[in-house]
Formats: structure tokens, C-alpha cells, sequence
């Protein structure tokens, strides 16, 4: 097992690493909208969503990869109204249409709007 840790996505807010490579695969911890440069959360589903696939992305290039070999994503919204507007910026990104769930939940962290997590080939 091989830790990722890059700079350029927000540090772990707990006990966890932003992700692993094991047997082939990048495995990237859950990436909320922290801006990794300025500390902040942008304001709305948009500008949270987008935020959070390029912290996807940074892990994702530190393990060595891109979008492209994205095969699995979670995606975690606060509420479900969001569905819509989170779709036009994820689509941006993950282009390769991966297998993907996306559930709402009760609360995320630090009142974010949106989180996700995902498995690359490596």
C-alpha cells in the first residue's frame, strides 16, 4: 500500500489519508470544497462541486492518474435539490461516465454542500 498526500487538495480533517494506491487501484478519501490555497468554502452547489472535483482531480493526479481511469465515484449532496446543478459540474469532470452512487445525507462537515470520493485504475 502506497499513501497519496499532495498539497494541492485540502489536508485530512481527521484520522485519514487523502488516499491509497493498493493492488491497482487509487483509492481518494471523500473531497469536500475546501480550497486548498485559500482555506475557504465557496458559496453554492456550483462553485462547492466544482471545488470538490478539482480536489478529486490533484489526488487523483498525485496517485499518478487522471479522471480518465475514474471507474467508481460516491458522491454525497446535503440535500437533493442540489441533483441538477451538481450533475452539470460533475459531468464536466468525469467525462468516462464512471459507476457512480449519490445519496443525500443529513449533514456534512463544516456545512458543506457536497462531497466525493472515488477508485481509479492505476
Amino acid at each position: 500500500m502506497k499513501v497519496i498526500a499532495t498539497e494541492k487538495a485540502p489536508g485530512a480533517i481527521g484520522p485519514y489519508s487523502q488516499g491509497y494506491i493498493v493492488n491497482g487501484l487509487v483509492f481518494v478519501s471523500g473531497q469536500t470544497p475546501l480550497n486548498p490555497e485559500t482555506g475557504k468554502v465557496p458559496e453554492g452547489i456550483a462553485a462547492q462541486a466544482e471545488q470538490s472535483c478539482r480536489n478529486v482531480g490533484a489526488i487523483l493526479e498525485a496517485g499518478g492518474v487522471d479522471f480518465s481511469k475514474v471507474c467508481k465515484t460516491t458522491c454525497f449532496l446535503a440535500d437533493m435539490k442540489d441533483f441538477k446543478a451538481f450533475n452539470e459540474v460533475y459531468a464536466k469532470f468525469f467525462t468516462s461516465k464512471p459507476a457512480r452512487s449519490c445519496v443525500a445525507v443529513r449533514e456534512l462537515p463544516m456545512g458543506i454542500l457536497c462531497e466525493i470520493e472515488a477508485i481509479a485504475e492505476a
